[in-house]
């Protein structure tokens, strides 16, 4: 990985000994919420006005502080935030957080020349924003934040690190039982990024797990060093990526480019990073939850057990398209099963134990305890109370304390999930907690928590950085004619038919006589030329050329005539630069139904020769592949060639490289073969 400069230390600003407050009301809020925390350290609120602020005496002016302090909040105006930061930076202060909005956030210009301003006059003084709230350490009961929060004292907890601040306090409000060390808010990342607040969360040994709320990455190749280094520690890193449904892409000449949106490559540079995935909140906190407790799981084998055919089914079909798998269960353990539940329940995997058993604890603890000896990875009990303002939970009593008893008799790793969030409370979860018993709320959130537990067990992260080409909004930008393109990349080992050009309809059937019929013919300059009736196929004699020619050629640049591959699975193949500057390589179903079917897989470049393997093997195509109805096998190791020469010449022109579309790439028994091919290089 290239080398980085050296992130700056946090460890003053996030747990400080004296604290400095620059501003009115925003500043009030923030003693507020120190003197609650019970923070013990020095607070010193500077005002030229006020002579104290919640109770604490004030000082007139920054030069009037006993000592540079280890931390501060600047909640006044953006212009007078980069004097204060300045200020703070000359006297040595450990850091500060820049609560102001109006900079690079804002489409005004002169916000853009502030936060530059602002970075400047910070030095090598760390600070979190602008635009930002600032951070909470449950650990030390620090809390640099003006406004209130949910977080409780805890002796070590998950890191939530992001740049919204509303959604941070929203999540210190969660009921779910997960202990929440850190929040650490980076605003506008205009100098300490996401990356930079997740490493030092990472570092603190008091931390189990990092999730991240990303908007913009920041810097990739900080946020590879980031996740390495969470490697290197067996930290897992959760990661809830904003933009999924970003507005329609800008207009693009390639197919490829319309699969490979903002989203489908961040999750590919996610998954190479080593970083789990979710999609929602809720899945976001209970993934959390269950890393916590135990870290990835192990493998993919899940028992679900419940006394109701209903919340099995519910799990069972819950799961589908998951990561997790409902093994039967082991022969002793059905016969044990059998024997102690009757002839009546069906042993099965998820488990209905029906309601024979409620109110026997003794029964259903060998029941659960039987489940638990079964060697599965997770053992999930699903268990929703009664709404205690309404109802009586005594009769439940039962349930938990045989779940309890299975999990102390059995260790193995458990959880009870609850199918609503609001079916089982605070103290319940506390009490399973402390017994080693992970509690996930609510069914579709807890079962997307156990698929990236086991997902993050899998991943195999890449210590090869990504492939980086410029980022931002390209420059001028040129587009290869179908011949140019096919024969850049068969410099590069990409296999193209023999094929000709020529000018007119009179040219191309004098210069095919040196092709093999049957042929194609394509009229150039267009870049979709199938859906624009640019393209004759099995031409079989010089005369049928010679009439495709004519029709063709009114709306043509010019003529291409080809041999006809040999039939087979017809591939896309292909490049595009995403706005970040990374290079992503999707493969998929190819030919004139790309977009309908989108069966795409998409890997970030470089990437291994088995890498591009496994991503073919995740296409729906890949039944193709290997032969269907009799059809003959692809050859694969061809295929892999064609792909990894595709991948070669994306890597050679990286710097320039806008957009490449190899469609279709027919991969036939007897080697694969590039059909169509455009590129859209950026011009020198």
């Amino acid at each position: 990985m290239r080398d980085l400069d050296p992130p700056r230390s946090l460890d003053r600003l996030l747990r400080p000994r004296s604290v400095a407050l620059f501003g009115g009301s925003w500043a009030e809020n923030v003693i507020v919420q120190l003197r609650k925390a019970g923070f013990s350290g020095d607070i010193w609120p500077v005002h030229p006005k006020r002579k104290e602020i919640a109770g604490v005496s004030c000082l007139a002016s920054l030069a009037d502080l006993p000592s540079a302090p280890d931390a501060a909040f600047v909640g006044v105006n953006r212009e007078a935030s980069v004097d204060v930061i300045g200020a703070l930076a000359q006297m040595g202060a450990g850091g500060a957080v820049c609560f102001a909005s109006g900079f690079k956030e804002t489409e005004e210009g002169a916000g853009a020349d502030l936060q530059d301003r602002l970075v400047a006059a910070a030095g090598s003084m760390p600070i979190l924003g602008p635009n930002c709230y600032g951070f909470l350490n449950a650990l030390d009961m620090v809390t640099l934040w003006p406004d209130q929060h949910g977080l409780v004292p805890v002796e070590s907890g998950v890191a939530i690190v992001g740049q919204s601040s509303n959604v941070a306090i929203n999540l210190t409000m969660q009921r779910r039982g997960l202990p929440i060390a850190y929040v650490l808010m980076a605003g506008n990342q205009a100098q300490t990024g996401l990356a930079d607040l997740a490493l030092a969360a990472l570092h603190d040994p008091r931390t189990t797990a990092v999730g991240m709320h990303v908007e913009g990455f920041g810097s990739l190749r900080a946020f590879e060093a980031m996740a390495l280094e969470a490697r290197r520690l067996n930290k897992p890193v959760v990661v809830l990526k904003a933009g999924r449904s970003a507005a329609a892409q800008a207009a693009t000449l390639t197919h490829t480019a319309s699969l490979a949106g903002a989203s489908t490559v961040a999750s590919a540079f996610l998954r190479r990073t080593g970083c789990v995935e979710v999609t929602s909140l809720g899945a976001f906190l209970e993934t959390l939850k269950l890393l916590h407790h135990g870290g990835p799981l192990t493998g993919p084998s899940v028992v679900s057990v419940s006394c109701s055919g209903g919340e099995a089914s519910l799990m069972a079909d819950g799961a589908e398209g998951t990561a997790v798998q409902w093994p039967p269960f082991p022969e002793k353990t059905h016969e044990e099963l059998r024997t102690i539940l009757g002839p009546i329940v069906t042993v099965a995997n998820p488990l209905d134990y029906h309601t024979f058993i409620w109110g026997d604890t003794e029964r259903m603890t060998a029941t659960f305890s039987a489940v638990l000896r079964g060697g599965f990875d997770l053992g999930v009990f699903v268990l929703d109370l009664p709404r205690p303002d309404r109802c009586s939970q005594e009769g439940y009593a039962c349930a938990v304390d045989a779940i309890l008893a299975a999990r102390q008799a059995t260790g193995a790793r458990t959880a009870v999930l609850a199918s609503l969030p609001e079916a089982i409370n605070e103290t319940l979860t506390a009490r399973f907690e402390a017994h080693g018993v992970t509690v996930l709320h609510g069914m579709t959130d807890g079962l997307a928590a156990i698929d990236a537990a086991i997902r993050a067990g899998r991943l195999t992260p890449s210590d090869t950085p990504a492939l980086l080409a410029r980022p931002g909004e390209p420059g001028t930008a040129t587009t290869l004619s179908e011949a140019d393109s096919k024969a850049a990349l068969a410099r590069h080992g990409l296999r193209i038919p023999a094929a000709v050009t020529a000018p007119d309809p009179d040219g191309i059937v004098q210069a095919a006589r040196t092709l093999r019929f049957p042929l194609a013919l394509k009229a150039l300059g267009l870049a979709h030329k199938s859906e624009s009736g640019a393209v004759a196929l099995h031409l079989a004699t010089p005369e049928a050329l010679r009439g495709a020619a004519h029709r063709l050629a009114p709306a043509s640049q010019g003529l291409l005539a080809e041999e006809m591959a040999e039939p087979g699975p017809e591939l896309l193949v292909g490049v595009t630069r995403d706005p970040t500057g990374l290079l992503a390589l999707t493969l998929g179903a190819g030919g004139v139904l790309t977009e309908l079917l989108r069966d795409s897989a998409t890997l970030v470049l470089p990437a291994t020769r088995e890498e591009i393997r496994a991503a073919l093997e995740r296409l729906r195509l890949a039944t193709l592949l290997h032969g269907y109805r009799g059809q003959p096998p692809a050859d694969l190791d061809a295929l892999l060639d064609a792909i990894e020469a595709v991948a070669a010449y994306a890597e050679a022109v990286a710097p320039r490289l806008l957009e490449l579309d190899v469609n279709p790439l027919i991969a036939g028994p007897r080697g694969a073969v590039a059909v169509d091919a455009l590129i859209r290089l950026e011009a020198p």
